[in-house]
């Protein structure tokens, strides 16, 4: 297998023919059996480093009754207990600065990243020089299987900051010798900006989340200005779920001209872009050679056969600083065996991430999730680009309401337009959700938007039992 050794070692003067369709063709090609089989051997690897560097796993497993050695097949792996993000939280606290799952020393660390620890304690990541290479060089894998080549200019449109979405896709187009425009997000006017230099550079490639590219185009169209015209051939998202829900990816692509990919996981697990789509677009590929993923049941963290539901669990491969070794997401997907038509053998998620299992909510007693109405809302004509989405509590009964933004074609059509859309929303979501959501249009421009990642639910009902009391 091209350039997969324990330690990880890439030659960084390496990069495939322009016309060739993978960077790795055996890596990304070979039968799943034999990766299976590289897989096993890989993670007893990683393990017995971990046992040997991190207290953290020593004792995790011991109490569990796990050691490195017993683990001889993929099926004995899943007895390996998970990972919970609240544990490397507590790690961290307890051994400051890195944890102590860090298995290299501190002043091994090159790049520090993180949470922004606006709900509790932030987590720190701390990644040597070694795996800042290896974020770089597989980021560039993914990147050239998107379709992005050394003639591409990536502009990126992300905050540079603790978070790593934006360094990620930034060092990927770098080591694959993409041009990178670094251009940011979220200083005042920024976005505005951004319009300007895209209309007068005419990147090919574009990076961001769903919600900011749609707020480009709303602001370029406030200035007059037609995305259609940037000459985007590729846009490629992380950080939420809207590149996968089709009515939203056909309205980017619709709009800007270009073909939208899907790509990342959990920050914790960088090279995040473990997940990412292929120009086969059957969905995101569990890069399985980078970061090995299991979709498992959410109640015992057994992998659910392929065609199932269930929760992502990944374990790096090739992460010397704290490496993860079965970290639980809560995200929820559904996964399939492949191959993909692309010719890469591994599976993938045809729907992409399309939630978290505690961010579903229940009505009534429906489970609905967020990126159920996001869907439905995004594929009505007449949105207008953002909504929000308020589950509230009078006397007994929940109460959902999702409040809907028109666009500025159906207020130029009047009372009548609005209505219409107003009961077909309800109507669909209905159908959809199997509860019913009262919907309440509201005029354009009066939902803040975001360039970072959207946020739309307001669930109030822990406010109104606390008002009981």
């Amino acid at each position: 297998m091209e350039s997969w050794s324990w330690p990880p070692r890439f030659a960084e003067d390496y990069r495939p023919s322009p016309d060739e369709h993978f960077w790795f063709r055996r890596r990304e090609t070979m039968p799943a059996g034999d990766r299976d089989a590289a897989i096993l051997e890989r993670v007893r690897e990683v393990m017995r480093y971990c046992w040997d560097k991190a207290p953290f796993y020593r004792r995790k497993w011991s109490e569990a009754g796990v050691h490195p050695d017993g683990i001889r097949s993929l099926e004995d792996f899943e007895r390996v207990p998970v990972v919970r993000k609240d544990e490397l939280r507590r790690a961290q606290a307890e051994h400051p600065p890195f944890g102590d799952y860090a298995c290299v020393e501190p002043s091994e660390v090159g790049h520090i990243h993180g949470t922004s620890g606006t709900t509790g304690r932030p987590t720190a990541f701390g990644i040597s020089r070694g795996d800042w290479r290896v974020i770089a060089n597989e980021h560039a894998r993914v990147m050239w299987g998107m379709g992005i080549r050394p003639t591409d200019m990536v502009f990126i449109g992300s905050f540079f900051s603790l978070y790593m979405g934006s360094w990620g896709a930034l060092i990927g187009a770098e080591r694959l010798g993409a041009r990178a425009f670094p251009f940011g997000a979220g200083a005042p006017g920024q976005t505005r900006r951004a319009v300007v230099w895209l209309r007068e550079l005419r990147p090919t490639v574009f990076y961001g989340t769903p919600s900011y590219a749609l707020h480009v185009a709303e602001t370029a169209s406030e200035l007059g200005i037609d995305v259609g015209e940037f000459g985007l051939r590729i846009l490629f998202f992380s950080g939420e779920p809207g590149a996968s829900i089709p009515s939203i990816r056909g309205k980017i692509e619709r709009l800007y001209g270009g073909r939208v990919f899907d790509s990342g996981s959990m920050a914790e697990i960088s090279p995040w872009m473990n997940l990412g789509e292929s120009s086969a677009h059957v969905g995101m590929l569990c890069w399985q050679d980078i970061v090995y993923t299991e979709v498992c049941d959410p109640s015992t963290f057994a992998r659910v056969p392929y065609g199932g539901e269930g929760t992502p669990v990944y374990t790096s491969l090739e992460r010397l600083s704290q490496p993860m070794v079965r970290l639980v997401s809560g995200d929820l997907t559904r996964w399939e065996a492949g191959p993909s038509p692309c010719g890469r053998t591994y599976p993938y998620l045809p729907k992409g991430i399309y939630g978290r299992i505690d961010e579903m909510f229940t009505v009534r007693g429906e489970n609905v999730y967020p990126s159920a109405i996001d869907e439905v809302v995004s594929a009505l004509p007449g949105y207008g680009g953002e909504h929000r989405i308020l589950i509230t509590r009078a006397e007994a009964m929940d109460e959902l309401t999702v409040q809907i933004e028109f666009d500025g074609a159906t207020r130029a059509a009047g009372d009548d337009a609005v209505e219409a859309l107003r009961r077909r929303a309800e109507g669909d979501l209905r159908a959809v959700l199997g509860v019913g959501a009262r919907v309440v249009p509201v005029a354009p421009g009066t939902l803040e938007r975001t360039e970072f990642k959207a946020r739309r639910v307001l669930d109030d009902r822990d406010l109104w039992a606390k008002a009981r009391r």
